[in-house]
């Protein structure tokens, strides 16, 4: 997960054809595709089943036996045998020709990794006078309706959470000081060690104990810190039982065979909920670890998971394993003030300047300003070398105009004349943190804001050669800044929906500037931002409704629906008249865990989705049901959120967060949209959806809003979200030369160069062709194929070793040849299912690559010297498999295999 504000300059860069950043000659010739290699997730039917089911009393070892008799060689390194929820195992597989039409096996899933948690933001507090602490550090409390069940004694007594995380410092006073029962921290179990790193072979031990990574620590504080401590915070559910589930080691990643084996794990020790902060890009809902929460989640435990922080990549990019159908998946709602700095402006009049930062930059004394244009409608100011004629700035404070490229190029750009020192300010982009890197330097406010015309001020006086200096107070210089974007959504949380078109994120908690616990090695307290603090949050809040309402299954299965129709809508902005934010990215709105516990109506469901144009359902129903004990009369309305233009519609790309919305909404009609209700009585009402008329469906309009259900003493609503466009015209792979300067999809020769004529490979250290792609939106289905060299296709494109010597198994179907979707192939070299579209991050999902390192198909099988075409095909989202019009489809120059 990301910082969204690095990618803040991508949206314009990414709408200009001439935009090539990232060289083709920087892409690695190795293979980095989003699964673990040879290794998969099978899940196995019940014995009664399996042909050879009377000679074993385990299904397991059934098709174990199974697999052998079949030379299928294989390495067994978990199993899972919860009958209600999971029975299946984690293998290694050497020779994949027949796993997957083995009988008794219902589903191969490749084993993914999973980086380690990463806030958007991290900082140590000092003490309790740190000007980094909240203003009020019971106000994400207060936004929720918390303090008010904690005033009726409610704290989550009784009730056990399970954190799938790094591990919990329980030695911290404030998380009980100690282990095992009687404890804070009742029980848990470490599964990988400390030296675990994701690409390593774990050393799992019984105690969960973390001091080296922090995470778990900050996630634990938000449900279960004790109050009464000279930070003024509380956990939300403080007299809860926490477990820790240690899944991340000091340092590096976790595949989803530990995650699911941590899932099991929580729920068979008893866990009422399981809390996970944790996740990646994935857009789909069939990972391991998403189909096993969710499995957990509909048998009536509470499972919360982080939506993910990867709003700078925009729509259609939410995260696994929080992609499970029945898990509440968290987004994040900032923090309403920010603690910022004052610099003081001699030489002319004006009051003192808040810039964006929770320390003081440290640069001593007063000193002269410089800016590098004197214009202040400039928009690409500091973006190229300054001239020559430019004096030596390191006696400056340095004013530079925000725009065109990023912040580090402006900054490193100044520093090359000596600039230690530098403010930015803003072009009307949002007063908020930055990017600066190593960089001395902070925002400052300009086109919005009362500091408008003092910085007009500074340039027109730096043109005039007024006597103006600067200087940063290093204490005092602290102010409470109402943030312009508190109680909004977090920009980084992550849009989705899923790919496959299911509710994500499920509902909003506090996430932004979040003040918790950390290990007493690293602080003992810290400010944190991101959804993996608004996910315990809702954990917490699960917890404390378990504790009024019994923590029967019949409660957990309703949780999500009862916190989704009594949640807070959000809006995009505090602007009159702006829409409400698209719910792609708010879900159903803010938690308001008060009134969900206390609530006397149920409506049901809590989501309405409406599918795309080619499957529309704008016909839907719900109830509503009185539960109180008066007659209540209920008016239903609409409140339409903002459309979110998902699709650049001039380009294939994403449009990168925060993703443009429009006032266009859709339609409804209410039958009935007034009632009254006696106590035990329900109503259905149908709610009939046309979707906005006018928007370009080039652009992928993904509508949405909320159907209110209010009486005089409650407001309910129902969420729904649709789409005006069909998924199935959505193109899959990029196909331009915007990201690389080079055309792709493309092999990449030995050399690193692009190949654009026939070249054959030995195979021998390097000699090996590298397979280089992009997807603009996620595919149910990628395959790389050998083909004929002169085979005759239509193609809808234009053509143009991590685990040692094993070959790169991707998903094992046993096909040496034949043919696919009437396409006659040689053999495939990989297959994906269930893949994500790429970001805009070279280095973080940036693009996809294959590298051919062994002459070996994808089955284990070797490919015959000769030469050769590879044929790329994706399936566009709910496209059929059987029809070849329906996928994206490239062939590539000949390549000619002949090893030595």
């Amino acid at each position: 997960m990301k910082s969204a504000s690095l990618w803040a300059v991508l949206p314009s860069l990414l709408a200009s054809s001439a935009w090539a950043t990232f060289p083709i000659s920087s892409v690695k010739r190795e293979s980095n595709l989003p699964v673990v290699p040879n290794k998969f997730i099978v899940e196995v039917d019940v014995l009664s089943n399996i042909p050879n089911k009377r000679s074993f009393t385990r299904s397991l070892d059934a098709v174990y036996d199974l697999l052998k008799s079949r030379d299928v060689s294989f390495q067994v390194d978990k199993e899972y045998d919860s009958p209600d929820l999971f029975v299946g195992a984690a293998l290694t597989v050497t020779d994949a020709i027949a796993l997957q039409n083995s009988p008794g096996i219902k589903a191969i899933r490749p084993v993914t990794t999973f980086q380690r948690p990463k806030p958007v933001s991290v900082h140590v507090v000092s003490g309790p006078y740190d000007p980094a602490i909240p203003p009020d550090s019971e106000s994400t409390h207060i936004l929720t309706g918390v303090d008010k069940l904690h005033a009726k004694g409610i704290t989550g007594k009784g009730i056990k959470i399970g954190i799938i995380d790094t591990g919990i410092d329980y030695t911290h006073p404030l998380l009980g000081g100690n282990f095992g029962p009687g404890n804070k921290v009742i029980g848990g179990y470490d599964f990988v060690g400390d030296k675990y790193d994701g690409t390593n072979t774990p050393v799992p031990d019984n105690d969960p104990l973390d001091q080296c990574a922090g995470h778990g620590t900050h996630v634990a504080g938000i449900i279960g810190a004790n109050p009464g401590n000279q930070f003024n915070i509380s956990g939300v559910a403080y007299d809860s039982s926490l477990s820790a589930y240690r899944v991340f080691g000091c340092t590096g990643s976790v595949t989803d065979d530990i995650i699911v084996e941590a899932l099991l794990r929580g729920v068979k020790d008893g866990q009422d909920i399981l809390t996970l902060s944790l996740g990646g890009p994935d857009g789909w809902t069939e990972s391991s670890s998403s189909v096993v929460a969710s499995r957990i989640a509909a048998s009536g435990k509470v499972v919360t998971i982080a939506a993910g922080n990867d709003g700078a990549s925009g729509s259609w990019y939410s995260s696994s394993p929080g992609n499970g159908v029945d898990v509440i998946s968290v987004s994040s709602v900032d923090n309403t003030v920010v603690p910022l700095q004052k610099l003081n402006v001699n030489g002319v009049p004006h009051d003192q300047i808040i810039y964006f930062a929770t320390f003081p930059l440290p640069t001593p004394g007063d000193l002269p300003i410089y800016a590098t244009s004197k214009d202040t409608t400039i928009v690409d100011d500091a973006c190229e070398p300054l001239p020559d004629s430019t004096p030596d700035l390191s006696k400056f404070v340095v004013i530079v105009r925000r725009g065109t490229c990023s912040f580090v190029t402006k900054l490193t750009n100044v520093a090359a004349k000596g600039a230690k020192t530098t403010l930015i300010y803003d072009n009307g982009n949002g007063f908020a943190g930055i990017s600066v890197g190593t960089f001395n330097a902070a925002l400052i406010q300009a086109a919005d804001g009362e500091f408008a015309s003092y910085l007009h001020i500074l340039v027109q006086q730096f043109a005039a050669n007024a006597p103006i200096t600067i200087s940063f107070p290093q204490t005092g210089g602290s102010v409470n800044f109402p943030d312009p974007k508190g109680g909004l959504i977090s920009s980084f949380t992550s849009y989705g929906p899923s790919n496959d078109f299911y509710f994500k994120p499920a509902l909003a908690a506090p996430g932004g500037n979040i003040l918790s616990t950390l290990p007493t090695t690293q602080g003992s307290f810290g400010v944190e931002s991101g959804t993996s603090m608004a996910t315990p949050f809702v954990a917490g809040s699960a917890a404390l409704l378990f504790s009024v309402k019994g923590k029967s299954a019949s409660v957990g299965k309703s949780a999500r629906t009862l916190f989704e129709t009594t949640a807070k809508r959000v809006p995009s902005s505090h602007t009159d008249g702006d829409p409400l934010q698209t719910v792609s990215q708010q879900g159903a709105g803010l938690i308001n865990v008060f009134d969900a516990v206390y609530a006397t109506t149920v409506v049901e469901p809590g989501e309405l989705v409406l599918n795309d144009t080619a499957h529309f359902k704008g016909v839907q129903t719900f109830s509503v049901k009185n539960t109180g004990n008066a007659s209540k009369k209920y008016k239903l309305t609409h409140f339409p959120a903002g459309t979110a233009l998902t699709v650049n519609a001039t380009t294939q790309f994403a449009s990168l967060g925060p993703v443009p919305l429009t006032k266009t909404s859709a339609s409804v009609t209410l039958v009935p949209n007034t009632f009254t209700l006696r106590p035990g009585s329900s109503q259905i009402v149908a709610a009939i959806f046309s979707p906005p008329k006018g928007l370009n469906a080039a652009t992928y309009p993904l509508y949405s809003g909320f159907i209110e259900i209010a009486a005089p003493s409650e407001n309910l609503h129902v969420t729904y979200i649709g789409l005006a466009a069909s998924l199935k015209d959505k193109q899959v792979v990029d196909n331009s030369d915007i990201f690389f300067g080079e055309k792709i999809p493309a092999l990449i020769d030995s050399k690193g160069d692009v190949q654009k004529s026939p070249t054959n490979y030995t195979f021998v250290g390097t000699d090996v062709p590298t397979l280089l792609w992009r997807l603009t939106f996620g595919t149910p289905s990628f395959r790389a194929d050998l083909v004929d060299p002169n085979i005759k296709i239509a193609t809808t494109l234009s053509s143009r070793g991590l685990f040692g010597s094993l070959p790169f198994f991707t998903f094992p179907h046993p096909q040496k040849g034949g043919s696919f979707a009437q396409v006659k192939v040689v053999g495939t070299l990989a297959e994906l299912n269930y893949i994500p579209r790429n970001s805009e991050n070279p280095s973080d999902n940036g693009y996809s690559s294959f590298a051919l390192n062994s002459p070996t198909f994808a089955n284990g099988t070797a490919i015959p010297s000769g030469s050769y075409r590879v044929l790329i095909r994706a399936l566009r989202v709910t496209g059929n498999p059987a029809r070849e019009e329906d996928y994206d489809s490239w062939l590539s120059p000949v390549l000619g295999v002949y090893p030595k």
